[in-house]
């Protein structure tokens, strides 16, 4: 495994793993093409608010990968403030509702409070910039689930953890049933995008 991060603490954190580390950009890679089983894109698309930097970035990735290899390219969902802020009981409140509202008008976070700048996607979007790249057979999951927020409120309140929890397994199961409806997509927090180089 390799890791490839822009922030230098992240590196120094990585190497205490085993793995080998590297500061860099998603959209500059140092790696020789076709040299890899697997790129995963954990970061660069939620963080580069630019489509022309995502496309770079998922460009890089398919020129690194070998024929017929994997990626998995995560995205943070368009919907997600709205369900965090829901579940932590914060919408109510008229500055957050500001923010909030703002990021659903432009799928973007400008980082000046509270989080970092970020790009927030649809899952469609997300599939077709990883088609539009050129990978195949570009599918999108849902990471959470459409039950996810429940749970996090649920939590919040009661500060006791639910894994292990009637709760917790049935969230779980609500993620694996709304798998095969995308439409469902729309209630994960983070997204994940799986493709393949052609081979």
């Amino acid at each position: 495994m390799h890791l490839v991060d822009p922030i230098p603490r992240h590196i120094e954190q990585a190497e205490q793993t085993g793995a080998t580390v590297e500061l860099g950009d998603a959209r500059r890679l140092t790696a020789e093409d076709a040299s890899y089983d697997v790129v995963l894109l954990l970061g660069p698309l939620y963080h580069l608010i630019e489509r022309a930097d995502r496309d770079r970035a998922l460009a890089e990735a398919y020129r690194v990968l070998k024929p017929g290899a994997l990626i998995a390219a995560a995205g943070i969902n368009k919907y997600a403030s709205l369900f965090e802020h829901t579940a932590f009981a914060h919408l109510h409140r008229e500055p957050v509702q500001k923010s909030i509202g703002k990021i659903l008008a432009t799928q973007t976070h400008d980082g000046k409070k509270a989080f970092t700048a970020a790009y927030f996607h649809g899952a469609e979007q997300l599939r077709d910039e990883a088609a539009a790249a050129g990978f195949t057979e570009a599918e999108v999951f849902g990471i959470e689930g459409p039950a996810w927020s429940l749970l996090a409120a649920t939590e919040r309140h009661t500060g006791q953890s639910l894994i292990g929890s009637e709760m917790f397994e049935s969230a779980l199961t609500a993620a694996r049933m709304a798998e095969p409806y995308p439409e469902l997509l729309a209630a994960s927090s983070h997204l994940l995008a799986v493709g393949h180089r052609p081979g």
